[in-house]
């Protein structure tokens, strides 16, 4: 014992002495067009042939030796690569400015291998792919791009929601500049909330999460906005056949601050309602959403900056019915959608320690209002009622993060926060005013105060030169009334190189929830109730457990990863049967069954062409998912609704010409599971009419037909006197596929006495264009 002491004393003295000999370079990689610093670019030092990467805030941190010459080489995708030569004296502070130009060399990318060994089921988003893939109506949509990777389904036909390896869109971690959204979806699920235009890099995290992430069970989407071009003024926009949109950003003082700011709107209610009323003399009806994100940033010195972003997004659907015979008049009014807003402000202590301190507050609202108007001469008086109904969540936020460089082997991330959450379950007022005299009634939960905090260590050890070690935890408390909630969550993973250019990686990560969600379509229009973890609903949590082994091909055209999961969760929540919302008049707790179980596991396969006339990647995944409570189904396990046992995704993209894009997906998985009616029963109602009810066996025991779609597009990019214009068309659902989106029984035309069971799909072939433009 005394000798391995001795031993461990001895190694722990001489890894320190090497250390003195190292000294830290340090600084920002940014574009040199614009002044936009680079998330991920890569650092590598080709005497040692080791790296790193830049990380959310464009900062990078090599530690080198003294006094001996080195050779540093910047690199980025899309940009001409900077060498550096120079003999390192002492701690230096550098700002790399790469040109666009040449994409980096295969050798870097298998190189950059080695900074990934740290991280696990992470994927990088390109922008630049998400503009070249087939749009929907025109619109290039981040979330649809995320669905087409493995173990990443969709949902629904067009749906912009989640499901990540049998999570619901709930366990998402969503974050727009660090601040968390709880709404990601306009029109119903066909449009995503995200802007391509005004996005800098996006990053999924399926599994392994560092600690630094928490308060989900599923996944990380953690999107960082453009910061606005410190260089010179410009505008870009689009009008497509869904939404148009522009963006402004420009410097405040070059090179010291900047500004962007973009709106999207909704195009189709500028006639949606005019047109509504030709067709119907009596009512009329309107919907329509907008996307506002600005985003300010100034650079106090080269050790300080600051940023202030902010998001507002609404979907807003309105029908009015007026009838000037009987006097009467109505109004149904339905919003729902976010508000965020962060100030963020960077320090660089030292060479060795950076910080990053977030304030935040965020919103999701919904909110129904209904106003009845009866004016009525034959019965002298008139009457009138009008009903709001409200549910939401409110977050404020404070947090404090820290890299810091310990050794060149050792390097730690570390940082505390916490979240004020208060929580509008369901909440409803009704006034009338009538000859009769007026009453108002409110009724439902009050507001729900909820406090949560953490504090997180990750310690990042390079054990050997291709031998790496993330391990960590996250600690976090949860107070809700009386009841509080204590919770450590463990995080590892051991990342090994090979020689030949393949990894493997092995990790381990537990979840907690403190928050729930409940959607309900049952109004027509889908509704989000956020709801807290409680006494009788506790927090949900999740244990993954992954593998993963990537292999870079020799020339560096072609890689591919294969990663086996299995999670289980726990303290999952439904509504109970026959419920489909919540209601104001009982306890909202009273309709949710609670206690849930799940279980996922699977492969998913990914295979991707890097370079060549073609480029592109196939994804597939097998994967099983179910859920089990006590009062559901009799007490058995029934498959997840989006439980898919295949699910395939191929994207091939074509440069035709220096101006000319080609791109095409096509999809493939197995039919979602979903509760079959088995027959009917005519019921007698207290008033002797006769209604009839559906007799439903197992729960989610059939399947829909399996789910496959073919789309193209092409990109026509032209350089004009005044900017750049690129024409953008695209065709979803090639070859016309009838794919369902739900059976219903119903009486067939040639046998009037039998029922027969129909399907209804709902998006055909669709083609459409856009056009974009930049000056």
């Amino acid at each position: 014992m005394i000798k391995r002491t001795v031993f461990l004393f001895l190694l722990f003295i001489h890894l320190t002495m090497f250390s003195i000999a190292q000294i830290q370079i340090t600084g920002y990689v940014v574009d040199s067009l614009t002044g936009e610093r680079l998330i991920g670019a890569n650092v590598f030092d080709k005497n040692t042939q080791k790296g790193t990467t830049t990380n959310a805030y464009g900062y990078f941190n090599i530690s080198v030796q003294r006094n001996i010459k080195k050779e540093l080489t910047f690199s980025f995708v899309g940009y001409t690569n900077f060498n550096l030569t120079f003999i390192p004296k002492r701690d230096t502070i550098i700002n790399v400015h790469l040109a666009p130009g040449k994409e980096i060399d295969e050798i870097t990318v298998s190189r950059g291998r080695k900074q990934e060994l740290n991280e696990m089921s992470s994927t990088t988003i390109s922008m630049k792919e998400v503009k070249l893939l087939p749009s929907l109506g025109g619109e290039h949509d981040l979330i649809k791009a995320i669905q087409l990777l493995p173990g990443v389904q969709s949902g629904n036909e067009a749906s912009s929601g989640l499901y990540i390896r049998g999570g619901g869109p709930d366990q998402n971690l969503v974050m727009i500049d660090d601040v968390p959204l709880y709404y990601v979806n306009h029109l119903g699920g066909f449009v995503s909330i995200f802007n391509a235009d005004v996005i800098n890099n996006v990053k999924l995290i399926k599994g392994s999460f560092p600690a630094r992430y928490g308060s989900r069970l599923s996944s990380v989407v953690d999107v960082r906005l453009k910061e606005g071009n410190m260089k010179k003024t410009s505008v870009t926009g689009s009008i497509g056949m869904v939404t148009m949109k522009a963006a402004l950003e420009g410097p405040i003082k070059i090179d010291t601050s900047s500004y962007i700011i973009s709106v999207r709107r909704f195009m189709y209610d500028l006639f949606l309602r005019p047109g509504s009323k030709i067709i119907n003399e009596f009512s009329s009806f309107g919907y329509t959403f907008y996307d506002i994100n600005a985003k300010y940033n100034h650079v106090f010195s080269t050790r300080d900056r600051i940023f202030f972003s902010l998001y507002n997004g609404k979907d807003k659907s309105l029908i009015k019915v007026k009838m000037k015979k009987e006097d009467y008049k109505s109004q149904n009014t339905i919003q729902w959608g976010n508000f965020a807003t962060s100030v963020r402000w960077n320090h660089v202590f030292t060479p060795n320690l950076f910080s990053n301190l977030t304030a935040y507050y965020t919103q999701y609202f919904y909110n129904l209002n209904e106003v009845y108007q009866l004016d009525s001469t034959a019965t002298e008086g008139s009457y009138s009622q009008e009903k709001s109904f409200t549910s939401g969540i409110k977050d404020f936020s404070l947090k404090l993060d820290f890299h810091h460089t310990v050794f060149p082997w050792y390097t730690l991330d570390y940082g505390a926060g916490i979240i004020a959450h208060q929580f509008t379950p369901t909440s409803t007022m009704i006034d009338i005013n009538s000859v009769f005299g007026n009453s108002s009634e409110q009724y439902g939960d009050n507001d729900i105060k909820a406090f949560e905090s953490f504090a997180y260590l990750e310690n990042h050890i390079a054990i050997a030169e291709n031998l790496n070690l993330n391990a960590g935890g996250r600690y976090s408390m949860y107070k809700v009334g009386d009841e509080i909630f204590k919770n450590f969550e463990p995080r590892i993973v051991l990342g090994l190189m090979l020689n030949n250019g393949n990894t493997f990686k092995i990790g381990y990560t537990e979840m907690n929830q403190y928050i729930h969600l409940l959607s309900s379509s049952a109004t027509g229009i889908p509704a989000d109730y956020w709801l807290p973890a409680t006494s009788n609903l506790k927090p949900s949590n999740a244990k993954q457990i992954g593998f993963s082994f990537e292999k870079d091909m020799p020339g560096g055209v072609y890689s591919w990863s294969i990663e086996p999961y299995y999670k289980e969760m726990s303290s999952l929540i439904e509504f109970k049967q026959g419920y489909a919302r919540l209601s104001s008049s009982d306890s909202w707790e009273n309709n949710i069954e609670a206690n849930g179980r799940g279980k996922s596991y699977g492969i998913e396969l990914f295979v991707q062409k890097m370079e060549g006339l073609y480029t592109g990647y196939i994804g597939y995944t097998l994967s099983h998912t179910n859920r089990q409570f006590l009062n559901l189904n009799k007490g058995n396990p029934f498959p997840f609704k989006y439980n898919r046992l295949h699910d395939v995704s191929i994207v091939i993209m074509r440069k035709v010409s220096e101006n000319i894009d080609f791109s095409a997906t096509w999809v493939f998985g197995t039919g979602n599971a979903f509760t079959l009616s088995e027959g009917k029963y005519i019921m007698i109602t207290n008033q002797d009419y006769l209604s009839t009810a559906e007799i439903y066996g197992e729960k989610n025991a059939f399947r829909l037909k399996p789910y496959h779609r073919l789309d193209i597009g092409i990109n026509m990019k032209k350089i004009t006197p005044w900017g750049e214009r690129t024409w953008s068309f695209s065709i979803y659902n090639v070859y016309n596929r009838k794919n369902p989106y739900f059976y219903f029984w119903d009486t067939a035309e040639e046998d009037k006495d039998g029922l027969q069971l129909f399907q209804f799909s709902y998006f055909p072939i669709i083609p459409s264009v856009s056009y974009s433009f930049k000056f």
